[in-house]
């Protein structure tokens, strides 16, 4: 085992080791060991209990990538308080403030990235593992977890829809591994797609699309769907498997999430008002507030936006106190 190998070695036992538990579960319900659609389904299942493990930090992101479009009004102010100075005292200040802000609203541009970066040792082993499974069947590697050698074997000798799960475009010459894998990469570069587009289209406000980091995000739009289509050909069937599940639960996942609780002054929150008010329910915008974990507005917003004082919690003994006549102490 390489140094590689080792790094991934508790990620690669956790893949092997839930990947068999479905096997076993799908086997108990009628499926064939040697099935291919057996261990796609497995992965799949894979997939699930990742998503489910990680939805703390899919929160997280969510709560990132609203403060962050909230806070551009602020970054904007800051970057045209140093545009076209380049001395290093400058850069150094802007910096400073910039990470300052985040600091003070508890957020900063990797938050975002968190949920995919942990699921990237899990994508590595899983491509691992899957191309040492003939190594593995043959008693050359020894098995990880519960993977044991008879389930390699079974799993080598699988196919789905003709083509092996371990088969990658560049290097089999199996027409069926090819033509699937082809709409395997079409389908993971098209979710990818779909998934950041509609980030941007409807849960982003005009004002957060006129920024740097917002550019930036829209050029990823159309590049990592082709990165990720120039890639997947060295990419086994099953990890491509593996990650359009992935991309479709990130999918569903967001658009319940955009639906339910839209970024503010977005289009999307623009729609949820429109349904609160065909359903006769008063209508409640997102506020910072909220992004902050503080208090929700009411229909008819805080005490501060209606023009009052925010009224101060007070003890039972302070509020008995004030209630006396005056003169009376």
């Amino acid at each position: 085992m390489g140094f590689l190998d080792t790094l991934l070695y508790p990620f690669w036992w956790f893949n092997s080791t839930i990947m068999v538990g479905f096997e076993s579960l799908l086997t108990t319900l009628g499926m064939a060991d040697s099935s291919g659609w057996t261990w796609a389904l497995s992965i799949v299942g894979l997939v699930v209990v990742l998503r489910v493990l990680l939805m703390p930090l899919f929160v997280r992101q969510i709560r990132a990538q609203r403060r962050m479009q909230m806070l551009q009004p602020e970054l904007m102010k800051i970057q045209a308080k140093y545009k076209g100075k380049k001395d290093e005292a400058s850069r150094r200040a802007m910096t400073e403030e910039t990470f300052a802000l985040y600091k003070k609203h508890g957020t900063n541009p990797f938050s975002s990235c968190l949920p995919i970066l942990m699921q990237m040792p899990f994508f590595f082993a899983l491509f691992r593992m899957l191309n040492t499974v003939p190594q593995v069947a043959a008693g050359e590697v020894e098995p990880v977890g519960f993977f044991s050698r008879e389930l390699a074997v079974k799993m080598n000798e699988a196919s789905i829809f003709g083509a092996p799960l371990n088969a990658t475009f560049l290097h089999d010459n199996d027409v069926a591994a090819k033509i699937l894998t082809v709409v395997l990469i079409v389908a993971m570069s098209v979710t990818t797609f779909i998934t950041q587009h509609q980030l941007m289209r409807k849960n982003m406000p005009a004002a957060a699309l006129d920024n740097p980091m917002a550019r930036q995000q829209k050029m990823l739009l159309y590049v990592l769907p082709i990165i990720f289509a120039v890639t997947g050909v060295n990419f086994p069937i099953g990890v491509l498997i593996y990650w359009t599940t992935t991309n479709l639960w990130t999918m569903g996942q967001q658009f319940v999430v955009i639906r339910a609780m839209p970024a503010p002054g977005s289009p999307a929150e623009k729609a949820r008002q429109e349904r609160l008010r065909a359903k006769g329910k008063p209508v409640e915008a997102v506020r910072v507030a909220e992004v902050e974990g503080e208090a929700a507005p009411t229909a008819h917003g805080t005490a501060a936006q209606r023009g009052g004082q925010r009224v101060q919690p007070r003890s039972k003994k302070r509020a008995k106190a004030g209630n006396r006549p005056k003169g009376r102490r």
